[in-house]
């Protein structure tokens, strides 16, 4: 059973899939404007400030805690189906799991389909940390974060930066991670009957919008699930028993310990999509917040 905390996330959700399925017709800014709105749920952390500027052609939003680490970060990518959502959104709960890990967050403004369609999401990623790099950090001490849709940025982007022979980050956290961008492979039968959002988001064609002309469904960097996995740094995978992507994560953590990459899964009992949106709220996903913040302080260097 889950908190009536964490039942706030349900309610939002379902909230959200009635307003969709109300306007079937629903155009993107609307669509957008709705997705922001979970914003609302995180708490706002205490000794936290934040400073919005520029990562070399992304604006990005810094998450600074007080007595934070300040040569180590999180590069934090948003969830949102590469359509929605902006770094505005997910600050809260990336600065929770700043704090947790004693590290600062990057949190990135990447661009969205369908204005950029794939593979920009990838590129700001890859140059993002290429330009973290550039600011004197160093590789061992970054970590690749992101929910959703940004886990499977946060995923892809090492994927890219091993193909291209760059140092890669200590260590990647995939929160819900939106892996097989098509689904055609993942058994949702149980999970879409507990799922308050993602079947009704599902139905939008945000693959679609995001894959664009020349994307594909298959290509390892955009479904890491058909990935040699070879080489990455230490995953930790969350998801939640009640959320469609709960497969995604899963397998990913099959594939990795296959191909000898030290993976982390932590499936959450009666949880949401991305129940890391209560961070502060609900005891669920504080926890959560807590065993990876603990997780990234030694793969950071930090004790």
């Amino acid at each position: 059973m889950s908190s009536l905390e964490s039942d706030a996330l349900r309610a939002q959700y379902q909230d959200m899939a009635d307003r969709m399925a109300a306007d079937s017709d629903m155009r993107l800014p609307a669509l957008r404007a709705m997705f922001e709105e979970l914003h609302t749920l995180a708490s706002e952390p205490v000794g936290v400030s934040y400073e919005e500027g520029m990562a070399g052609s992304c604006r990005a939003l810094w998450c600074i805690p007080v007595d934070a680490a300040s040569d180590r970060v999180l590069l934090y990518f948003h969830g949102g189906g590469f359509v929605t959502n902006s770094a505005d959104s997910h600050r809260k709960m990336a600065a929770h799991l700043a704090k947790a890990a004693g590290v600062r967050a990057l949190v990135l403004d990447y661009r969205r389909a369908p204005e950029h369609p794939c593979p920009a999401q990838l590129e700001d990623a890859v140059s993002t940390y290429r330009w973290l790099l550039e600011q004197g950090y160093a590789a061992r001490h970054i970590a690749s974060v992101g929910d959703s849709a940004g886990g499977n940025l946060a995923t892809g982007a090492v994927l890219a930066l091993r193909n291209n022979g760059i140092e890669l980050p200590a260590a990647i956290v995939a929160i819900s991670p939106a892996y097989d961008v098509d689904g055609r492979s993942r058994n949702v039968d149980s999970d879409a009957r507990n799922d308050a959002i993602l079947t009704k988001v599902k139905s939008l064609g945000l693959v679609s919008l995001y894959l664009g002309e020349r994307g594909s469904a298959t290509d390892p960097l955009v479904n890491p699930l058909y990935a040699d996995l070879t080489g990455l740094p230490p995953i930790y995978l969350s998801c939640g028993t009640h959320e469609t992507l709960r497969d995604d994560a899963v397998r990913f953590a099959a594939l990795a310990e296959k191909a000898g990459v030290s993976a982390t899964l932590d499936v959450n009992r009666g949880m949401q999509h991305v129940h890391t949106y209560m961070a502060g709220r609900a005891p669920e996903a504080d926890a959560t917040i807590a065993a990876i913040g603990g997780w990234l302080r030694p793969r950071l260097g930090l004790t």
